[in-house]
């Protein structure tokens, strides 16, 4: 195994029971959504580990080459479509996995493990979760798009198939449009997976409302595993 990603950890509760790991986007790091955690409204609900990886620093093709920290290298894109680096998802799903490997070492098995992403982040959250072995909790999946159709179908897990996700997107983003967005909406549903899609008006960023239903998802996922187990 290779060394694990650094990351940041908060931890709402001492030996907590659930695990979220969450994805930032290009350019950023783990600490961008830390300090989402307190308005998830989750304080009196079962203890959870969220978990904040930071990518490695790679240079980003369309970009320029300019070196940041990226999940995977964007070869092209425009407004309808995204040109990526397979290998480079495949790696750093390899990393997620090697995350919850240690969430599994500490006692959360994969059924209450969630995978969060915003943007580039999100497409890593997508392809890790729907391509797992073992069962999980859900996916949060914010202003993002399914980086590569062919690989979450060759290499899709019927384990996952029932995955609860939560899918969010700006209707004013110009950076991952939201057609992108409805694109892997539409690609999930026809394959039967459970989506709650919804929309707001901002740009490639999250709003407060936004972060209240994902709280209000996360309960009601967190339920759901409670009453299966």
């Amino acid at each position: 195994m290779d060394p694990l990603l650094p990351a940041i950890e908060i931890e709402t509760t001492a030996a907590p029971r659930f695990s979220v790991i969450w994805m930032h986007g290009l350019g950023a790091d783990g600490s961008d959504f830390e300090p989402v955690v307190p308005e998830l409204g989750l304080d009196h609900g079962p203890g959870m580990r969220f978990i904040f990886p930071h990518a490695p620093a790679i240079p980003v093709t369309c970009n320029g080459g300019y070196v940041m920290p990226a999940w995977y290298d964007i070869i092209s894109l425009d407004s309808s479509s995204r040109t990526v680096d397979e290998a480079g998802i495949v790696r750093s799903r390899q990393a997620i996995r090697d995350l919850m490997a240690r969430e599994n070492q500490r006692g959360v098995p994969c059924s209450r493990i969630f995978l969060a992403g915003f943007s580039q982040g999100g497409a890593i959250a997508y392809t890790t979760a729907l391509t797992h072995a073992e069962p999980l909790a859900g996916v949060i999946a914010l202003s993002t798009y399914m980086p590569t159709q062919k690989l979450i179908a060759d290499e899709a897990a019927a384990v996952n198939q029932a995955l609860p996700i939560f899918a969010a997107h700006g209707s004013e983003d110009d950076v991952v449009s939201i057609e992108l967005g409805i694109r892997a909406r539409d690609f999930l549903t026809a394959r039967g997976h459970r989506v709650e899609w919804h929309e707001y008006p901002m740009p490639h960023s999250i709003c407060i409302e936004e972060i209240h239903d994902v709280g209000q998802w996360l309960k009601q996922a967190m339920t759901g595993v409670s009453n299966r187990s």
